[in-house]
C-alpha cells in the first residue's frame, strides 16, 4: 500500500492543496517499506488527485481538504484521511495500527494556506 501525507517539512500540513510536498510511505505487513517526499506541483483544481493516483497513492492524509477535492480522490479510488496533525513518522504509523481515524471535515476556506485543521 502507498500512503500520500500532504506534509509541511517534518509535520502533516494543514491544508494538502498548499502543501510543501508529499511524503509517500510504502508500507508491507504493516511496516514502512520505503519512504520519499514528492514535491507539490502546484494547487490546480482538480489536478492533485490525479497526479496522487499516478504517483499510486492508494490513501492521501492531510490536515485539511475541500469538499470537491475529496470527491475527486474517491474518483480516484483513493481513500482519504482529514483532520490529521502531528509528525509524519507518528501519523503513519497511527494510521498503520488503525488508530488515525479520518474527521470527515470539510475545508471551506480557500483565502488561507494552512488553517484547515484548526
Amino acid at each position: 500500500m502507498k500512503v500520500a501525507i500532504a506534509s509541511d517539512g517534518i509535520m502533516v500540513s494543514g491544508h494538502f492543496g498548499f502543501c510543501e510536498g508529499f511524503t509517500m510511505y510504502e508500507t508491507e505487513n504493516n511496516q514502512i517499506a520505503n519512504k520519499s517526499l514528492v514535491a507539490n506541483p502546484g494547487h490546480k483544481p482538480g489536478f492533485l488527485p490525479v497526479f496522487l493516483k499516478e504517483q499510486k497513492a492508494d490513501v492521501i492524509i492531510a490536515g485539511g481538504m475541500g469538499e470537491t477535492a475529496q470527491n475527486l480522490f474517491n474518483e480516484q479510488g483513493i481513500e482519504v484521511v482529514v483532520g490529521a496533525q502531528g509528525l509524519l513518522d507518528d501519523v503513519i504509523k497511527q494510521y498503520m495500527s488503525g488508530a488515525l481515524k479520518s474527521t470527515g471535515s470539510v475545508c471551506t476556506e480557500h483565502t488561507h494556506e494552512d488553517h484547515c485543521n484548526d
